[in-house]
């Protein structure tokens, strides 16, 4: 499966801001393989004195959106195991503010976070390698809209290649 293989009514158009930055001929069990190596290998470039590091006042640090980035995955990939599953339940959303806090991200080593990100990826690996190529188009309800497994682990990639180029662009420079 890839990116073009999604249809309008398999997602929020929100999520069009991260979709359309996947590349549009990666299989997404490659995309997610290639992606997972090459943000441990961005991430272990990161100076350890830039972590803590803000690019204004009241905005994350690297660290903290490099756990937003986490979290987010572990949702998405939540949603789409549940959805891939047959899930009818609406599957509640949530507020990305109220999870950066009690993550106490700055208080985690460089090495923790990029190590908890490769077990978080490994996890995700594991989850859609276990589904069939039919599982990815199922839909369910998350936060209300519709939304299908394949969707839901594209969001993903498409997410995490939105923050790190906010990374590059406003906190490494």
């Amino acid at each position: 499966m890839t990116v073009t293989d999604l249809n309008p009514q398999d997602y929020f158009e929100y999520y069009e801001l991260y979709l359309s930055a996947v590349p549009r001929n990666k299989k997404l069990l490659a995309a997610y393989k290639e992606s997972g190596e090459e943000v441990v290998a961005f991430l272990d470039s990161i100076p350890e004195d830039r972590w803590k590091h803000r690019y204004a006042a009241g905005k994350w640090s690297v660290a903290e959106v490099v756990q937003h980035v986490i979290d987010t995955e572990r949702i998405f990939m939540h949603r789409c195991f549940r959805i891939a599953r047959g899930e009818k339940a609406n599957i509640s959303g949530f507020d990305q503010d109220d999870y950066i806090e009690p993550s106490n991200a700055d208080s985690k080593s460089a090495k923790e976070l990029i190590a908890e990100y490769a077990m978080t990826r490994a996890y995700s690996l594991s989850i859609l390698s276990s589904l069939r190529p039919e599982d990815f188009h199922r839909k369910g309800l998350a936060s209300d809209r519709p939304l299908t497994a394949g969707a839901a682990a594209f969001i993903v990639l498409g997410h995490e290649i939105w923050h790190n180029n906010i990374l590059k662009e406003r906190y490494l420079n």
